[in-house]
């Protein structure tokens, strides 16, 4: 569901790439056009727009931005222009290396796309990095982390909307079971949430609110400091309920002392095109201020315009 505002009037991709090679040329850089541009260009216009670049001079436009930006609007640029699949593959290898780890990435990586998506993503993953996305997962995690990650990387759930309720109300039940017990690592929990559809998980989760009274997220709750739990309510969240999983990650980018440029620049550029909408709602709902203003209070320059312009507001 794509929430981009694309031009009626497109440009040409060769007239696309001719405009940004102008935009590095001379002295300085035009990043309002970089801007004027890319960001009101959709995944499939900005790939045909690299193909045009590299055809024209000889260059792939990525390596061209990475000379001529820098720092935060550099990498959402990067990221924004990358294909969805190359740039999910790239977000999670950064992930599974020891200085920018980050197991939040890959669920978001693992149970926000579609099982198609998720399949070409790892895809992208062999080809750029010669390896699989789970045999890096499997590496560089351990114990319970190891043991929830790798299937949810690995996982091709069925995509449709059909749901056996039987099979909810009996999976409800050794959810609530393992729940109580603690058994947060425990084999059933663990194969529950790797392979069933999303579809099916909802139908299991309402009714183990309905069964037992409260919500399974609610249940998880407590230790802040227990990070797979935190992990394991993020992957419930994240394919039940991503738009609420994304308002959160915002928030606490947003809302701390020094803004999580990371993250922000991280759920925008993954998510402009497919749910933003929602997510801005969300915010909106809970934070009683618009997503964009929040952002304009935190973010400076083409940085901030960039954000607010894939956010889906501002003509920049």
């Amino acid at each position: 569901m794509a929430t981009l505002r694309v031009p009626e009037a497109i440009t040409s991709p060769a007239e696309d790439a001719e405009q940004l090679r102008k935009a590095f040329q001379g002295w300085g850089t035009n990043e309002a056009l970089i801007i004027s541009i890319l960001a009101h260009r959709n995944a499939a216009q900005r790939k045909l727009i690299r193909q045009s670049y590299a055809e024209t001079y000889g260059e792939d436009l990525l390596k061209s931005l990475d000379k001529e930006l820098s720092s935060d609007f550099e990498r959402l640029v990067l990221l924004w222009t990358l294909d969805p699949a190359e740039r999910d593959a790239f977000l999670a290898n950064e992930a599974t290396k020891m200085l920018t780890s980050n197991n939040l990435v890959l669920v978001e990586v693992a149970c926000t796309r579609s099982p198609l998506d998720l399949f070409m993503v790892r895809q992208a993953y062999h080809a750029r990095f010669k390896k699989s996305l789970e045999e890096d997962v499997a590496y560089h995690t351990s114990g319970d982390f190891r043991k929830l990650l790798v299937p949810l990387v690995c996982s091709f759930r069925y995509d449709g909307d059909e749901v056996n309720m039987k099979l909810a109300k009996s999976e409800a039940k050794i959810l609530h079971e393992k729940i109580s017990e603690k058994s947060y690592n425990h084999d059933e929990l663990i194969r529950i949430l790797t392979t069933r559809s999303k579809a099916q998980l909802n139908a299991t989760l309402n009714h183990y609110n309905n069964e037992f009274g409260n919500a399974i997220d609610k249940d998880l709750e407590a230790d802040p400091d227990d990070e797979y739990k935190k992990l394991l309510r993020a992957t419930i969240e994240c394919l039940t309920y991503p738009a609420k999983y994304f308002e959160e990650v915002l928030r606490l980018a947003i809302n701390r002392l020094g803004t999580d440029e990371g993250a922000l620049t991280r759920v925008v550029a993954t998510r402009a095109e497919v749910d933003m909408e929602r997510i801005k709602e969300e915010y909106y709902r809970r934070n009683s201020i618009p997503l964009d203003r929040a952002i304009t209070k935190e973010t400076s320059g083409d940085y901030e315009k960039m954000l607010v312009t894939l956010i889906g507001h501002g003509d920049a």
